[in-house]
């Protein structure tokens, strides 16, 4: 995305995200007007700023002992208790998504997106398992959570990075019963070949962005190496409660040097998209997308956006202000580290991740060799792969790439990395992290 975009999104934004960083201090963010579903409490408007104040309704408070959160104004909904919740919405959907094996999966029009994907994120995880292999003593225990982790599709990369324990928790309890299938079914294989080399395992059905992860926890006092969470973090941007409450989960249980990684899309990349092609809603033959707020008056929390990805993904999910997820780590003791869009990460780890790329495969071969054929039909969808292999000036080459349509829909996405600090205690019992 252009910096002119960029910028202008950030100006939208700045009063509130500077905001956020404030402690108890009130939150200003961008009024979206009322719906039948939101009642607003009385408003006080800028001179200067087009934003509006909303008071912190009881029943959104994140309810533990300790907790510390912004209790002046918030920007949240007020949602009627007979409503179904968004929490119940992502539930259902991915209870309803059965498991596939790999050679139905072979089948799908995505099917080297979702091998990059996969890439993307082995290599995420080897990052940064290996700077936490190398602060530690040999042999030392390496423990992780596995936050919102679907059907278990990062077992593999977990057992392969040598973990001693892994905490798998996700709200869809379908999804965490494939993945307990998975684990062992992993583990019987590695039993079969005389190897007992496998981590434990423990498992947490609940919704991360309003439940105390630490309070289900086996041992409640249990420190971590790194809590992953891939595709999923931007649930918890439906309101501050809830985004408190992830990243609390998030940080709680996490060493010093410990480091909290995942991947999400990008919400300046959402609307600057959005606003090029002058419409709420866009895409291509494989991905849609659709923005329930104005575009032009994006507020902090609560702005929906429909995602639907071919098979892999269509539930209602938020955008995540970046600036706003950094203030608010800062609060849990977590300390920005990295951001990178999905095509920077690639290019900085594609040579160290070539093997991997073609066992997965993530790449899809061009030309195709002998019978085969391409996974998409429209031709156009290679001019960037033909024209740079004319430019190469020799015959009989072939590389690996994506559609233009896969390329499209994945540069959507970001990575991001934080890592827990160090920390003092104030006299009243409570953490101060230097960040």
């Amino acid at each position: 995305m252009s910096d002119t975009v960029e910028n202008d999104v950030e100006q939208t934004l700045i009063a509130a995200a500077n905001a956020a960083s404030q402690g108890n201090d009130d939150i200003q963010y961008l009024s979206k007007g009322s719906s039948k579903d939101e009642e607003t409490e009385s408003s006080e408007v800028s001179n200067d700023c087009p934003i509006k104040k909303r008071k912190l309704t009881d029943d959104a408070t994140y309810s533990q002992e300790g907790n510390s959160h912004y209790n002046d104004e918030n920007p949240i909904r007020k949602r009627k208790s007979s409503d179904t919740t968004y929490s119940e919405v992502v539930a259902t959907h991915y209870n309803l998504i059965k498991e596939k094996g790999l050679d139905e999966r072979s089948k799908s029009s995505v099917v080297y997106l979702r091998n990059f994907h996969n890439w993307i994120k082995s290599m995420l995880i080897n990052e940064y398992l290996t700077k936490v292999k190398d602060k530690k003593k040999h042999n030392a225990p390496i423990r992780v959570h596995d936050m919102c982790c679907g059907k278990g599709g990062d077992l593999q990369k977990w057992k392969m990075g040598g973990i001693t324990h892994l905490i798998c928790s996700d709200i869809a309890s379908v999804s965490l019963d494939d993945c307990k299938s998975r684990y062992n079914n992993i583990k019987s294989r590695i039993w079969g070949r005389g190897s007992s080399n496998m981590f434990t395992i423990e498992y947490i059905v609940g919704d991360c962005t309003r439940m105390r992860v630490r309070e289900k926890l086996s041992d409640p006092s249990m420190k971590l190496d790194i809590v992953s969470c891939q595709f999923a973090f931007h649930y918890c941007f439906e309101s501050l409660p809830q985004a408190e409450c992830m990243l609390r989960n998030a940080a709680e249980c996490l060493l010093p040097g410990g480091y909290f990684i995942g991947t999400m899309t990008d919400a300046y990349d959402l609307i600057a998209r959005a606003r090029k092609c002058n419409s709420n809603t866009y895409g291509n033959r494989l991905y849609t997308v659709t923005l329930d707020f104005d575009i032009n008056k994006p507020a902090l929390f609560g702005e929906k956006c429909h995602f639907q990805l071919a098979d892999l993904v269509d539930c209602p999910e938020f955008l995540v202000h970046f600036p706003t997820f950094i203030k608010l780590a800062k609060k849990y003791g977590l300390k920005f580290v990295k951001k990178e869009k999905f095509y920077d990460f690639f290019e900085r780890l594609k040579s160290e991740g070539q093997q991997l790329l073609c066992n997965l495969p993530a790449l899809e071969t061009y030309p195709p060799s002998g019978t085969s054929s391409l996974l998409s039909t429209d031709p156009d969808d290679y001019t960037h792969a033909k024209e740079f292999i004319e430019r190469q000036g020799e015959d009989n080459i072939r590389i690996g790439t994506l559609s233009k349509s896969e390329w499209e829909a994945s540069s959507i996405y970001t990575t991001f990395v934080f890592e827990k600090v160090k920390n003092t205690w104030n006299t009243d019992g409570t953490p101060i992290f230097d960040i």
